[in-house]
């Protein structure tokens, strides 16, 4: 492997959603910096951690349809049974819930948790509460997908948070998406819920880290309880 080669691989592809807030923060950087040196070391730390936030590094995905991949990097902060948003169309009858929550230093790219065809698209406006408390699911703006995948309606809902103030989709409805897949993002804090129909098991605990793009979620036709964990 050349030089070249070893540097192209450090190197982690920033999402274009990120060129004009990067841009924002060198400009201000710039111009602060002319006024006072010491708010221009204070503003390119800014600009740096605005670089790293808009990563957008590959990652390499299983491609089984017994499985649900995360669809955020982040911590596991729920795992257990939930009512989908009233949104979504999927019925009152509780199903599956796997919350990822991606806090500021998190990669911010969402993916598809499983193959199929998206059937609905529905964004609803609401509060901005910490991400983290179990009733932002509920009261916080979000945008939902429904996913057709081969074993059921799967839905996965991204959930503005405390900081988070917008959601991007690029996802459209009635066309096909691929597990893995990116379809949005979104800004500055946030999370992610997973829904998902019977004969699906988690493979997750409550405070694993996930790897979005990578980490199996749950399982489907695996025994129905979650796995032992050992913190070490």
């Amino acid at each position: 492997m050349s030089l070249v080669d070893s540097i192209r691989n450090t190197l982690v592809p920033i999402h274009r959603e990120g060129y004009p807030f990067i841009a924002g923060f060198a400009g201000v950087t710039v111009v602060l910096g002319y006024f006072w040196e010491p708010l221009f070391w204070i503003g390119l730390i800014l600009t740096a951690w605005c670089i790293y936030f808009y990563r957008d590094p590959q990652r390499v995905t299983p491609t089984d349809d017994r499985l649900v991949i995360s669809p955020a990097d982040g911590l596991v902060s729920a795992v257990g049974p939930a009512v989908p948003p009233r949104e979504l169309n999927l019925g009152d009858r509780e199903m599956t819930r796997i919350s990822v929550f991606m806090n500021v230093f998190s990669c911010h790219i969402n993916r598809a948790p499983v193959r199929g065809r998206i059937t609905t698209i529905v964004h609803k406006p609401g509060k901005f509460l910490n991400a983290e408390l179990d009733k932002a699911s509920a009261e916080n703006e979000r945008n939902g997908l429904v996913i057709d995948s081969p074993n059921g309606q799967v839905a996965v809902v991204q959930i503005a948070g405390l900081v988070a103030r917008r959601i991007v989709c690029w996802a459209d409805e009635n066309n096909s998406i691929s597990i893995g897949e990116r379809f949005g993002l979104i800004r500055f804090g946030s999370r992610v819920d997973v829904y998902l129909p019977e004969g699906f098991a988690p493979r997750v605990a409550v405070g694993q880290t996930a790897v979005g793009g990578e980490s199996v979620l749950a399982e489907f036709g695996g025994e129905p309880s979650a796995p032992l964990v050992r913190i070490s």
